[in-house]
């Protein structure tokens, strides 16, 4: 997406206060609690990180990204930019065991990211963008879209890797958007939902596969878990399943969209211990909140945070 305009009103972080005040929401709110890490799970997340790279973020904004990434084991990032600076940096902060892994930019100068705890997990020998030859195009169709499916705006980036005995593949999203109310942009949406599922599932059904334990995780501009949604019939038509929540929070801080998300194949679900949402945003910025109109607010978040929360999920490696 294009950059987010920069808020023109001064405001000074206090860093340690907005630190003290995430880790106590997600502490004493017990739908949001990030559990512990322990021998026998495994905390995977997404966040889709407004135009990384991109926004002009001071250093005490890229240290409080940094903090709600390190309660994670291994975490997606999507809209990387094509400058991966603030990437290092936030890694940087992190210091070590966290390490970072990404992609060539693809659509929208976009790269695919992943930081991870390199003492909780290792990347295996499997590391590639999702190819699709332009010979098997052709078998990427769905009923009542007529648009030929001609490949990615950005290649799903694909990483291989074992936490202890548990070998798997995390197949990082970010779906073409274009625009939600015209139709060729939801149907190329859709063609690229289905084109993740139908490689989910021949992955899941090939003998040859370096493993079946697959993860899609990511942006997918899903406007709506519904089955009348053509977005959502798309992704899950090969047999594909999202995690049911049972929180109204939204993925989003506008509160109205469904877009991150991570989906699996059947084998995966008896892992999945819990999953949520942590909505940051109703807890940062307390003071500027009380000082300016919603609107104002939001768009410094946009800016210098994000526009999405991150997405969670609590897997069994056992």
């Amino acid at each position: 997406m294009l950059s987010f305009p920069r808020p023109s009103f001064p405001y000074t972080v206090n860093l340690q206060a907005e630190l003290d005040a995430l880790r106590n929401y997600r502490d004493t709110k017990e739908e949001l609690q990030i559990p512990a890490a322990t021998n026998d799970n495994l905390r995977i997340a997404t966040w889709n990180i407004a135009n990384l790279g991109a926004q002009d973020r001071t250093e005490k904004h890229v240290k409080l990204i940094a903090e709600i990434i390190s309660w994670f084991d291994v975490i997606a990032i999507q809209e990387t930019k094509d400058n991966f600076a603030d990437l290092y940096a936030i890694k940087n902060f992190l210091a070590h065991p966290y390490q970072c892994i990404f992609s060539d930019a693809g659509g929208n100068d976009e790269r695919m990211a992943f930081i991870y705890n390199s003492c909780r997990m290792a990347i295996m020998e499997e590391v590639a963008e999702l190819a699709i030859p332009p010979s098997d195009f052709r078998f990427i169709t769905l009923p009542g879209v007529a648009a030929a499916f001609d490949g990615f705006d950005r290649n799903p980036y694909m990483v291989s890797f074992k936490a202890k005995n548990f070998l798997f593949i995390l197949m990082n999203v970010h779906l073409y958007y274009g625009d939600d109310t015209a139709k060729a942009s939801i149907n190329r949406r859709c063609l690229e939902a289905y084109a993740v599922g139908r490689s989910a599932d021949l992955r899941g059904a090939s003998k040859f596969s370096y493993t079946t334990n697959i993860l899609a995780l990511g942006d997918f501009n899903l406007p709506k878990v519904d089955e009348t949604d053509p977005v959502y019939k798309a992704l899950l038509s090969r047999g594909l399943q999202l995690p049911e929540h049972t929180s109204k929070v939204y993925s989003n801080i506008s509160d109205d969209a469904a877009y991150d998300q991570v989906a699996f194949l059947p084998g995966m679900k008896s892992r999945i211990i819990s999953h949520g949402i942590f909505p940051f945003d109703n807890i940062i910025f307390a003071d500027l909140y009380k000082k300016k109109t919603a609107a104002e607010f939001k768009s410094y978040v946009k800016y210098y945070i994000s526009d999405h929360r991150p997405l969670w999920i609590n897997l069994s490696i056992i």
